[in-house]
């Protein structure tokens, strides 16, 4: 037994913690004991002394310390529909757990359909225990600065940090917390110049797809702090745009879903090289042809799916099909008012050929997009 479910509520008796759903729940180590004491003998009394020397381990302590941890509880349970209940009073004597209790074995998250990343605590090796906060800000940062990636599903940091300072696996980590990708690294100090490394992992692979370091001044900790994150998070993009891709090609076409799809539309829309580009534009009326039935596909599955709208409507327009471009755009505009062709280029320029962009900013345009 790894786990022990509470309600809603999910005790992982491994790292003890107490979450619901991926999120931890805000308790001591102190609560965690004493609730580990009382699941034990569900619905049976625990006195007060065997409570205290389960979470105090025979330290001569007050009572009322055992009062606190046992408010901290009620606290976090009563967030539960009648969870205030589930740990009764016995007066004066001690106190009996008599909530749902229901053992299980270590489940995986399934994996959500878009692709999954967790940024983890890094190590902190500058050998100085007061430039942590430095380090956590740092990871902080970069977590905000990817979140904002509207096609990435990003782990919140509360469940990044239950693993702070304990060794891990990264296939452990994919399978606690239904990630794809795992983005970890550490922080170096030399005099009053700091280094930053990076790595970005596939977990299902354990393959490195990302690696890079950054090095800056402390003379202004929270600039340099958004210099990193903007830089890691522009680095890591297309990166995982191109392990996607190459992910989604290898998958059976009966197995895709809405985003795969979306994908394979993606990847028609710019197989071509620089090299190749009079090949690429000779052949570019069939594989936008191939890159619209593709998003149409996507759609179907996914009919708000924006950056499926946003590559239907460039190859629509590109086929000369202006009048249901058009009309696509007019949909995509409805979900994303801020759908423009400069926007696009900020977005695209990361990926795609500068030839391959103005492909389908040209058939954007024809389409009647938006140029700001």
């Amino acid at each position: 037994m790894t786990n022990v479910a509470l309600g809603p509520f999910r005790l992982d008796l491994g790292n003890d913690l107490l979450l619901r759903g991926t999120e931890p729940v805000a308790l001591g180590k102190r609560a965690i004991l004493v609730l580990r004491a009382l699941i034990e003998r569900p619905g049976t009394l625990v006195s007060k002394e065997a409570l205290i020397e389960a979470a105090w381990l025979g330290q001569a302590v007050e009572e009322s310390n055992l009062t606190v941890q046992i408010a901290a509880l009620r606290r976090a349970f009563g967030t539960a529909s009648g969870g205030d209940g589930w740990i009764e009073t016995m007066p004066r004597r001690g106190y009996r757990f008599v909530g749902p209790v229901v053992a299980t074995e270590a489940a995986s998250l399934a994996l959500p359909e878009k692709p999954s990343l967790v940024v983890l605590p890094f190590q902190n090796m500058t050998g100085d225990a007061e430039q942590e906060y430095f380090v956590d800000g740092m990871v902080e940062e970069i977590t905000t600065a990817i979140a904002r990636l509207p096609w990435l599903f990003v782990i919140a940091r509360n469940s990044a940090f239950t693993y702070k300072r304990k060794p891990f696996d990264v296939k452990q980590v994919a399978q606690e917390l239904g990630v794809r990708y795992v983005l970890e690294g550490s922080v170096r100090k030399a005099a009053n110049r700091v280094r930053i490394t990076g790595q970005l992992i596939d977990t299902a692979t354990g393959a490195h797809i990302w690696a890079d370091r950054f090095d800056g001044a402390l003379n202004d900790i929270f600039d340099l702090q958004d210099q990193v994150a903007s830089n890691v998070a522009g680095a890591i993009e297309p990166k995982l745009r191109q392990s996607e891709i190459e992910r989604a090609s290898r998958k059976p076409a009966s197995s895709l879903s809405a985003y795969d799809l979306y994908l394979r539309a993606l990847t028609q829309s710019y197989r071509y090289t620089v090299k190749g580009l009079a090949e690429a534009v000779a052949f570019s009326a069939r594989r936008f042809k191939q890159a619209a039935e593709w998003a149409d596909r996507a759609l179907h599955d996914q009919p708000r799916l924006a950056s499926a709208m946003r590559l239907k409507v460039a190859a629509l327009a590109y086929l000369g099909d202006l009048d249901e471009a058009r009309a696509q755009l007019g949909r995509l505009l409805a979900i994303d008012p801020k759908v423009s062709i400069a926007g696009y280029r900020a977005y695209a320029g990361h990926f795609l050929a500068p030839e391959i962009l103005e492909l389908q900013v040209t058939g954007m345009r024809l389409a009647g997009m938006p140029e700001n």
